[in-house]
C-alpha cells in the first residue's frame, strides 16, 4: 500500500492505542490598551472548525460593564458569552473575563474569581496564564498583545516553564508596545508576528500532535500562587516562602512583600496575596505619591482656610495681636502650599 495512504491510518491507530498523544487545544490571550481591536481581529480571521478553547483577558475597570463577549460573538463564527464559573472547556468557544474576576483554568472547566490582584488589575493576564500552564502544560499556546506595562510577561514565563509555547504580537504594529515587549525582553518566545499571520500560525500549532510524556512537574511556587487566585488563604499556604521578604510593602494593603525571581523576571508578592511587577509596583507607588502630594495641599489649603477664618474672628473681637499672629501663620502655610504645588505640577 502506498505510504502516504498508511501514514494517516497509522496515526489514527496511534491515537487510539496511545492516548498520551495530545495537542495544543486552549488558546489564552493577554491585552490591554488597544485590545478590543486586536483581539476582535485575531478572532475574526479563525474558522469555525477551530479545535481549541480560547480564554480571553482585557484590563476593565471593575465598574464598568464589559460587551466584549458581544463584540467578539459578531466577529466571526467562534460563539462567545458570558462566561459561567464552573463551565467546562469547549474546544471552538471564547471565554472572556468579565470585570473585576479572574478568569482561570482549574482542571478541564474555568473559574471565576475575585483573587487578590496581581500587577494593579483583576482579571490579570498572569493569573489566567500560569492557571493554564498549571493544569494543561505542554496543550497551552499563550498570547501576548497589545497593552501597556507588562502583565502577561509573568504568566508568559510560566507556559514556557510547562513546556507550551508563547506567541506575541510584534511591537511595532500595536497601539501600545510595552506588554509585547517586556514579554520579548523577558521570555524565550517561540514566534513574534504581526496579528495578520497569526491565525494561520495558530491553526499550524493546533493541529500538531504533542507527546504527553515527559511534561514538565510544576513548581511548588506555580501550584502556590494558582491556588492564591482561586481564593485560597495565601498566609495559611505559605506565600511567604515563596522568596525572601523585602524592604517593601504592598501599597494596597501594607503588608510585608517577598521577592519572587524567574529568570530574569523579579516579582513581589505580599501574605495576603497581592501580586506586583517592578514596572507595576513602582507605577502603584507612583500614583500612591501622587495621591499623598494631592493630600497633603488639600490639608494646606484647609489650615489656610481655617487661619484666615480665625484671623477673622480675632479682628472682631478686636484681638489685633493673636490676628496678626493668625495671619502670619496663614502666609506661611499658604508660601509652602505654593512650594508643594510647584512640585507636584513640575513634569517628570
Amino acid at each position: 500500500m502506498d505510504e502516504q495512504k498508511v501514514s494517516p491510518i497509522k496515526k489514527a491507530i496511534d491515537r487510539v492505542l496511545h492516548p498520551k498523544v495530545r495537542r495544543r487545544n486552549i488558546i489564552v490571550i493577554g491585552a490591554s490598551a488597544g485590545g478590543v481591536e486586536a483581539i476582535t481581529q485575531l478572532v475574526a480571521s479563525l474558522p469555525a472548525t477551530f479545535p481549541a478553547a480560547i480564554l480571553v483577558v482585557l484590563h476593565i475597570p471593575a465598574h464598568t460593564p464589559s460587551a466584549l463577549h458581544d463584540i467578539l460573538d459578531r466577529a466571526g463564527p467562534l460563539p462567545c458569552a458570558p462566561v459561567v464559573d464552573g463551565e467546562a472547556l469547549c474546544d471552538g468557544r471564547i471565554y472572556v473575563a468579565p470585570p473585576d474576576r479572574h478568569l482561570m483554568i482549574d482542571g478541564d472547566h474555568v473559574r471565576l474569581t475575585r483573587g487578590p490582584r496581581e500587577g494593579r488589575t483583576r482579571p490579570s493576564a498572569d493569573v489566567l496564564f500560569r492557571s493554564a500552564a498549571y493544569a494543561c502544560g505542554k496543550c497551552v499556546i499563550g498570547i501576548v498583545l497589545t497593552g501597556m506595562l507588562d502583565d502577561g510577561t509573568a504568566g508568559l514565563w510560566a507556559i514556557k516553564d510547562g513546556g507550551g509555547l508563547a506567541l506575541v504580537q510584534s511591537p511595532q504594529e500595536t497601539a501600545f508596545s510595552s506588554m509585547p515587549q517586556s514579554a520579548i525582553d523577558n521570555v524565550e518566545v517561540d514566534a513574534i508576528v504581526p496579528l495578520a499571520e497569526m491565525p494561520a500560525l495558530l491553526m499550524k500549532w493546533t493541529s500538531e500532535e504533542i507527546e504527553a510524556e515527559g511534561e514538565p512537574s510544576m513548581t511548588k511556587g506555580m501550584e502556590l500562587e494558582t491556588r492564591i487566585a482561586l481564593e485560597d488563604d495565601a498566609l495559611e499556604k505559605g506565600v511567604m516562602h515563596l522568596g525572601p521578604t523585602t524592604a517593601y510593602t504592598c501599597p494596597e494593603c501594607h503588608g510585608v512583600l517577598v521577592k519572587i525571581q524567574e529568570g530574569p523576571i523579579t516579582r513581589f508578592r505580599c501574605h495576603t496575596g497581592h501580586a506586583y511587577s517592578m514596572q507595576s509596583l513602582l507605577a502603584e507607588l507612583d500614583e500612591e505619591m501622587d495621591d499623598t502630594l494631592w493630600n497633603a495641599i488639600r490639608t494646606f489649603e484647609e489650615r489656610v482656610m481655617l487661619l484666615r477664618e480665625m484671623e477673622k474672628t480675632a479682628r472682631e473681637k478686636k484681638l489685633e495681636n493673636d490676628a496678626e499672629m493668625l495671619a502670619k501663620q496663614a502666609e506661611t502655610a499658604q508660601k509652602r502650599m505654593g512650594e508643594l504645588r510647584d512640585i507636584v505640577m513640575k513634569p517628570n
